[in-house]
């Protein structure tokens, strides 16, 4: 699960690295997240996760605090979230998330993506079902026992636990986030985590080779240019 979960982060890299459009998905992110479920971070642990990844994607605090301030006036935009899913170049899996004030224009500009790549848009839960929802939870630590032994006690359904080179990284299910975060952060004190996120991960994996590679990276390319995708998850490894 690890590995699969790395390749993904990976191949989102090389695909979302204009600082614009990271800086103006984590706005749009962030507002919907406080204006649901409250502008304060102390009382809203989604929030939290979310402002602290933003720090460490180098987010200016001018973005955020836009992104917050504008929740606390209870107007503005109306997003809403929406999930697409198919079937991309050499027939991998994916699943596309989300925020728009438009769904007919969203459902439009991603369906595009798709068939001008020569690729098929899905209804829904025609391929979310061979990918697992998890929250992931990626830390310094040596000790898993001991990290088991505090997410069974809080009686957190854990999915997997990998330590390596220092790094604790559990998987649990999405439902189980907060529950997971609270029980860690009890029993070792407030966590620096590397990643705090919910994502989809790829139970199973397709090669991506020949000419599907390129068509591939402009069908990634043309997903990640729309300002309404938040997310992109498939199961996809480019052969070397």
């Amino acid at each position: 699960m690890g590995r699969a979960y790395q390749n993904r982060k990976e191949s989102m890299a090389k695909t979302a690295d204009a600082k614009a459009k990271v800086y103006s998905r984590y706005g749009r992110e962030i507002y919907v997240c406080a204006k649901a479920s409250g502008t304060d971070p102390a009382g809203n642990l989604t929030l939290r996760g979310l402002i602290d990844r933003a720090k460490k994607d180098q987010v200016p605090t001018h973005v955020i605090d836009k992104a917050i301030d504008k929740a606390k006036g209870g107007g503005g935009e109306d997003f809403s979230p929406a999930r697409y899913e198919g079937f991309g170049p050499g027939n991998c899996m994916v699943i596309v998330d989300c925020l728009t004030d438009n769904p007919n224009r969203t459902f439009g500009d991603v369906r595009l993506c798709f068939t001008k790549t020569k690729c098929k848009i899905g209804t829904q839960g025609s391929v979310s079902h061979m990918f697992d929802h998890c929250a992931i939870l990626v830390f310094a630590g040596e000790d898993e026992d001991a990290v088991l032994e505090a997410l069974m006690e809080a009686d957190v359904d854990v999915s997997d636990i990998e330590c390596e080179d220092g790094k604790i990284t559990v998987f649990a299910p999405h439902t189980d986030y907060f529950k997971a975060k609270s029980a860690l952060n009890d029993a070792f004190g407030e966590i620096d985590y590397d990643v705090d996120e919910i994502q989809f991960i790829p139970q199973t994996s397709t090669q991506i080779t020949g000419d599907d590679i390129p068509m591939f990276e402009k069908f990634m390319d043309m997903l990640n240019d729309l300002d309404d995708v938040q997310n992109v998850y498939h199961n996809g490894e480019v052969a070397e």
